[in-house]
């Protein structure tokens, strides 16, 4: 069995095999993160024949962070467009007069309508017509997503309205349904959720499909945000529910670390290249359905973890008024920072 961790900077492996264990660390490949794990089993000599690969990864996390997601289109009900932007109204600082600008999910223009309402009692108030479908269709094409996110209102209590719209599309995008990635209410942490999403599902789709097809006879699974398991090739679909990979293994390891030595409460620190991850533990996993990533709700069964777009690897720079900023941008494995002596010329943390 093959434990294996993909972060934004280094690709982690132990190997327990016959009772003893060994471990290994390679530079992670952004460009295709899967190529850090083939080169890190060659450099351990294991066979892929019969292997069990459990793997958690940071690449959906780091790309939310460094907003590096997948262009989205956002389809939601006619009226309701700018609930992204709008949020629940917190105020980032508390104090300030002047709020700071922020840059909404998803951009106006990617940001369509439909004439469909469902009411909060399920009755299907009004139904976009096959018109309507096609008119949105055409947009669309216009646009070029990669990704579209659909979000009605109420949509968990009459899915058949999203699905009109998936069938409509077709196979062109990679489409996350409301109804399906959240089903409860509260448009917009159900919008927020269904938006990242589509946003890290190619990302992770690419990612997991090219290491499959490298490790074809391998078993691999991904670690989820709550800590449980999932089979690679149905990971993709769930890609909001793979956000805290990488954070929910190192929580578990500091679980077991902590019983083997007597000890149940933990303040874990997990520092990478690219983010940094802190939780509380009391003798088990601690889960929520109000965590955050970065400035996002994230409103699915996850570990109760805080996780920043600060790692070793962010970049320093200056602001026009002579402020020192690190991150959330990060220099990444590939060249990386100053001090590999690679090519890179970023000033990083370390």
């Amino acid at each position: 069995m093959v434990g294996i961790d993909t972060g934004g900077t280094f690709t982690d492996f132990v190997v327990l095999q016959g009772g003893a264990h060994r471990h290994c660390k390679v530079l992670s490949t952004p460009d295709d993160p899967s190529r850090a794990i083939f080169e890190g089993l060659q450099r351990l000599g294991i066979a892929e024949s019969g292997l069990t690969i459990v793997h958690g990864s940071t690449v959906g996390t780091n790309a939310v962070l460094e907003n590096k997601g997948a262009r989205v289109a956002y389809v939601t009900s006619t009226g309701f467009s700018d609930v992204l932007a709008l949020g629940r109204q917190d105020r980032e600082q508390v104090y300030q007069l002047r709020q700071p600008p922020m840059a909404p999910p998803v951009a106006p223009e990617l940001c369509l309508e439909v004439p469909t309402r469902v009411a909060a009692d399920g009755t299907v108030l009004a139904r976009a017509t096959a018109d309507d479908l096609a008119t949105l269709a055409a947009r669309l094409a216009e646009l070029e997503p990669a990704a579209v996110a659909v979000n009605l209102l109420f949509s968990f209590l009459c899915p058949e309205e999203e699905q009109r719209i998936a069938n409509a599309l077709g196979d062109r995008y990679f489409l996350s349904l409301s109804s399906a990635v959240l089903p409860e209410v509260r448009e917009y942490e159900r919008g927020i959720a269904t938006w990242l999403d589509a946003s890290v599902g190619p990302v992770m789709e690419r990612y997991l499909r090219r290491l499959c097809r490298r490790l074809p006879k391998a078993r691999v699974s991904v670690m989820q945000s709550a800590g449980t398991t999932i089979a690679a090739e149905s990971a993709p679909r769930q890609a909001v529910r793979l956000l805290l990979s990488g954070p929910a293994g190192g929580l578990a390891g500091a679980l077991l670390c902590g019983r083997l030595c007597g000890q149940q409460k933990l303040l874990t620190f997990d520092m990478g290249g690219t983010s940094t991850d802190v939780s509380l533990l009391d003798g088990s996993l601690p889960l929520c359905t109000s965590n955050r990533i970065g400035r996002w709700p994230l409103a699915v069964p996850s570990v109760d973890i805080h996780t920043i777009g600060a790692g070793g690897g962010s970049i320093a720079r200056v602001d026009s008024g002579g402020m020192l900023l690190v991150g959330p941008e990060s220099a990444g494995a590939d060249p990386g920072p100053a001090c590999y002596g690679n090519g890179g010329a970023e000033v990083t943390v370390t």
